[in-house]
């Protein structure tokens, strides 16, 4: 009884709390590109007594709201880290499963058409049908006028800078240039031409939810001047008020560019 007139004050307060924000919001120094780290699908189904797979998917219909919530404030460019190099080591049993939850949610992202999607990661390491989704989304977003969304699924920082470095290896050694002067010439800039983000702008803000504190390994080049936001729900439950205080946050915050 007490639990259910907590949920129901909740109703009441939580909309007028969100507006309060917004009229409140900061109309500068709000965030061009986000990168958002999805964490806690599997805590928060084992939380409700739910199977991993429920957890998932509604970790899925997280997504869209939150880019709508992106959009709102004005965001150009996000980052969703769907599934990592390592996630691609789980039991098949949960793996399949998830990469399928994966496609459904990129091809109901597409459909929408208003964002133009990216997938970012080591294409070559998904199933083919999950790697031919991801190409079918991008190709099919292409010519939208609307937020730039990188879908990272099979991603990992490091793969990212080592695929970064072998691509401007190839690129040079195609122009017939040593070694030698591979290495007197090539410098950040070099690599950074050659990120599964190239020509995009780094992210301003990298949120995590879960309550855990730690990268893990996403974006480790482009985050090098981000700021962090750490939230404590899990992303099931990451709702726009969460949202809202993570912009405001970095909103708020003197950024000191290499200190």
């Amino acid at each position: 009884m007490v639990a259910d007139w907590k949920r129901g004050l909740r109703r009441v307060l939580y909309p007028a709390y969100e507006a309060r924000m917004v009229r409140r919001m900061p109309t500068d120094g709000l965030p061009r590109h986000i990168g958002v780290m999805l964490d806690g699908n599997r805590r928060w189904a084992k939380a409700v007594g739910a199977d991993t797979a429920h957890g998932h998917r509604a970790g899925a219909a997280n997504i869209e709201p939150m880019l709508g919530w992106c959009e709102e404030v004005g965001v150009q460019v996000v980052t969703l880290w769907l599934l990592s190099t390592d996630n691609l080591n789980r039991p098949a049993e949960e793996l399949e499963p998830l990469l399928g939850i994966i496609g459904d949610a990129v091809d109901s992202l597409a459909a929408e058409r208003r964002w133009r999607l990216h997938p970012v990661g080591a294409l070559d390491l998904l199933p083919a049908v999950t790697a031919a989704r991801l190409k079918a989304a991008e190709e099919a977003t292409r010519d939208v006028d609307g937020m730039l969304v990188n879908i990272a699924v099979g991603y990992g920082g490091r793969r990212e800078i080592a695929d970064a470095v072998r691509s401007l290896l190839l690129e040079q050694a195609a122009q017939g240039k040593t070694l030698e002067e591979l290495a007197e010439t090539v410098d950040v800039e070099h690599i950074a031409e050659h990120l599964y983000t190239k020509g995009q702008p780094d992210p301003d803000l990298v949120i995590r939810t879960s309550g855990e504190q730690r990268l893990g390994g996403f974006l480790l080049w482009q985050s090098a001047q981000s700021e962090f936001y750490f939230c404590e729900a899990y992303w099931p439950d990451f709702r726009r008020v969460d949202f809202l205080r993570a912009v405001r946050a970095y909103a708020h915050r003197d950024r000191r560019y290499g200190s």
